[in-house]
């Protein structure tokens, strides 16, 4: 169900059950062949994750930041500094074979 309130939209998850024909569907759309226990098995499992997903969503969070890590922000990186590069004949100077201030390369597919 979605409400809304103060022009906000809420999803509200309601704990459901799977049934047995919902789970065989799953398990046809995941190309699994599975025995009547499994099936069982699976309907439980699958429904316990749902429940728990509602269950979740009850938690009122709206005086929680969004955020995506706990851990506070850092980089283990160095600053990214920009350097003078290699002039072209710098670069060319080691090249096989050179045509037209390129690298000539011998054709692969003839």
């Amino acid at each position: 169900m979605i409400y809304q309130v103060f022009g906000h939209l809420f999803v509200i998850i309601q704990p459901m059950s799977l049934t047995r024909d919902e789970v065989e569907h799953i398990a046809a759309l995941a190309r699994l062949q599975l025995t009547d226990e499994e099936l069982e098995k699976y309907r439980q499992q699958l429904s316990a994750i749902l429940d728990y997903a509602a269950r979740l969503h009850e938690v009122d969070t709206s005086q929680i930041a969004p955020t995506s890590s706990v851990l506070p922000p850092r980089s283990v990186l160095r600053p990214d500094e920009s350097h003078p590069g290699l002039s072209l004949d710098e670069i060319l100077q080691n090249a096989p074979q050179v045509e037209s201030k390129q690298f000539r390369v011998p054709p692969v597919l003839e």
